[in-house]
Formats: structure tokens, sequence, C-alpha cells
């Protein structure tokens, strides 16, 4: 299994249209071979110390069946079109891709 979280900054005040964008495409992503889980997080605010809460930031957490079926969902054609509708709201990202020890 492969484990994917991706981090999203977006620009102050564009989380909610970046959200309302990437919500259309779970639904389509859920169904592609190989996708275990694939959803958004928010950042909530806790007691826990050593904690940063960041309005802008979402964190997108992903499991897949294997590397092959990360590959082919980033291609896919609905990814394709995804791209350019959040580019505005987007600040920075980072792409961690995980498997168990």
């Amino acid at each position: 299994m492969v484990i994917v979280i991706a981090t999203v900054i977006c620009k102050s005040g564009h989380r909610t249209d970046f959200l309302n964008e990437f919500q259309k495409i779970v639904p389509e992503v859920l169904e592609e071979d190989g996708c275990i889980e694939y959803g958004p997080t928010v950042d909530t605010a806790t007691d826990i110390g050593n904690q940063n809460v960041d309005e802008n930031r979402v964190t997108i957490v992903e499991k897949w069946e294997s590397k092959a079926a990360l590959k082919a969902h980033l291609v896919a054609p609905h990814m394709e079109a995804y791209r350019p509708k959040v580019k505005v709201f987007v600040e920075a990202s980072e792409l961690r891709v995980l498997e168990t020890a």
C-alpha cells in the first residue's frame, strides 16, 4: 500500500474556494482502480501542545494499492482538468509518498 500526504497552502481567504473545487473530484477519484482512500482534511484547534494550526492549509490523505495506481491517478483526465481550476487558489504545495515501515 502507498500512502500519500499532500499539503496545500491556499492563498489567504481562498481555502473554501479550493475545497469547493476539490470536493467535485473526490467521487471520481474514489472510483479509480487502486484507490483505497482519498479526502481532504483541515487543521482543527486543540489544547494539544506542539500543534501548528493554519487556516490556509488543506492536507489531503490518500491510500493507493500500488505506485502504479497512484501514477495512473496523477494523469487521469479529471485530475488534468482539476489542476488549472485550483491553481489560482494555491500558494504552495508539498507531496509526500510513503509506505509502511
